[in-house]
């Protein structure tokens, strides 16, 4: 039976190289996926954007085509990534750049279509993004739809060696080569619904095979050091293979696998995608042999006809500063300190979500639930956000001003103000989305 063989190159915009370029030489594969988009990053490329007409994309893109293209070329491996992110068709051209610098013959092609911001300006994207537009008006600065896996496997029927999208679904982007390889029709949900699983497994790499998982002396991973990238082998009717390469670190077990398999999962036996609804109520998870795993049961319905949709607006600056305290009462020196910072910056006025913590003591489960013995040192953190510039700035100006304006030993102030772009997530008829294929010379 026919298999392909897919490695994941990358989970996230900033992950590592090395476990890719390993792949791509010794995997024996057939396609490597780079995944890079993760909710706001796409809203944050397009700021970038604004600023530089031909920025927006991934900003390790040069850095990642540089490594992999020459072992991909020359092992065949043809390549599939989302690091277009808001700008698709500057990352074909700064890859085709890279490709003849590097002396390589490839063919490169574009996916774009998944920017509806001018839909959504021209109300032609259904009532919810109206209404919110109508809300937000010249706050909006992008907008962006999840599209599915059968554009990604047109380029690829049409020869592509590389496929570039912006805003494609995680799990599409392992389907489109699958579809490719293996013919597989739009009304097939059974077969869709498995080709996610294999998907949604693979897209957040090292995470299936032992980053992430970790928990020492708890759920302990060997050599997570050099953890290794996963492969998923899959075959012409779904059936699912998840491993690793030999010699390197991490791990590929039923729990590693379970973990990922409900990871942003709200209803296993409704994972609602582009193409179909997937069911992930029935897998069965099987350990072959030391880090493989296979997978089946996996199953699909008929897709909604709608799309999710990113919609990124401005949402005013966030200022913040912090400051350690050490030794005998480091607990109640710093707490005095936020109190401190939080009359005087309520005095002012015009904040929003002002929040005073304790590193290491109530920043992540908050006071109710952190309960223990009192730490020798801790870092006090203070962050507000407001429409105002100059307002977020003295955040940090207030921190700081705790050297010799706040309790006793203070240290190592910091302070920074940054733009915030906030995300609100929409549904928007697939209709709404233009898709568009484009090559861009690399000879």
């Amino acid at each position: 039976m026919k298999t392909v063989r897919i490695g994941t190159g990358a989970g996230f915009s900033g992950d590592r190289i090395q476990p890719a370029l390993r792949l791509a030489a010794e995997g024996n594969l057939d396609f490597l996926v780079f995944e890079c988009l993760a909710e706001r990053t796409i809203a944050l490329a397009q700021l970038r954007r604004l600023d530089d007409p031909d920025g927006g994309y991934d900003p390790f893109l040069t850095e990642r085509m540089t490594a992999v293209l020459p072992e991909c070329s020359r092992s065949g491996v043809r390549i599939v990534t989302n690091m277009g992110a808001a700008n698709p068709l500057a990352a074909g051209r700064e890859t085709a750049r890279i490709a003849r610098e590097l002396g390589l013959a490839v063919k490169v092609a574009v996916i774009t279509g998944d920017d509806i911001l001018a839909a959504i300006r021209e109300g032609r994207a259904g009532p919810e993004t109206t209404e919110l537009h109508e809300r937000l008006g010249d706050r909006v600065i992008s907008a962006n739809a999840y599209i599915g896996a059968f554009p990604i496997a047109a380029a690829l029927d049409a020869g592509a060696d590389i496929v570039i999208t912006g805003r494609a679904a995680d799990p599409a982007l392992f389907m489109g080569p699958l579809i490719h390889s293996f013919g597989w029709q739009k009304q097939q949900s059974e077969l869709l619904g498995r080709g996610v699983l294999a998907g949604h497994l693979l897209e957040c790499g090292a995470q299936v095979s032992g980053g992430y998982f970790a928990d020492p002396g708890v759920k302990d991973v060997p050599s997570l050091v050099d953890v290794g990238f996963p492969i998923g082998e899959v075959d012409e009717t779904g059936g699912l293979v998840i491993s690793k390469l030999d010699g390197t670190g991490g791990l590929v077990s039923p729990a590693t696998v379970a973990e990922q398999l409900l990871y942003e999962v709200h209803d296993p036996a409704r994972y609602y995608q582009p193409d179909v609804i997937a069911d992930f109520s029935k897998v069965e998870i099987v350990q072959e042999r030391e880090n493989v795993i296979r997978l089946s049961g996996a199953s699909g319905t008929e897709k909604t006809g709608m799309l999710k949709a990113s919609v990124g607006y401005r949402d005013g600056f966030q200022g913040e500063g912090q400051i350690s305290y050490a030794g005998p009462n480091a607990v109640g020196r710093a707490t005095l300190a936020g109190e401190i910072v939080e009359a005087r910056l309520r005095r002012q006025g015009g904040y929003r979500d002002l929040r005073i913590e304790l590193i290491g003591v109530n920043s992540v489960l908050g006071a109710a639930l952190s309960t223990g013995p009192e730490p020798y040192e801790v870092r006090l953190r203070c962050a507000a956000r407001t429409d105002d510039r100059d307002l977020a700035d003295r955040v940090g100006r207030e921190v700081e001003a705790l050297y010799l304006n706040g309790p006793a030993g203070g240290g190592g102030a910091s302070a920074s103000t940054r733009e915030t772009v906030a995300i609100a997530p929409v549904l928007v008829p697939e209709t709404t989305v233009e898709i568009d294929m484009q090559w861009v010379d690399a000879s």
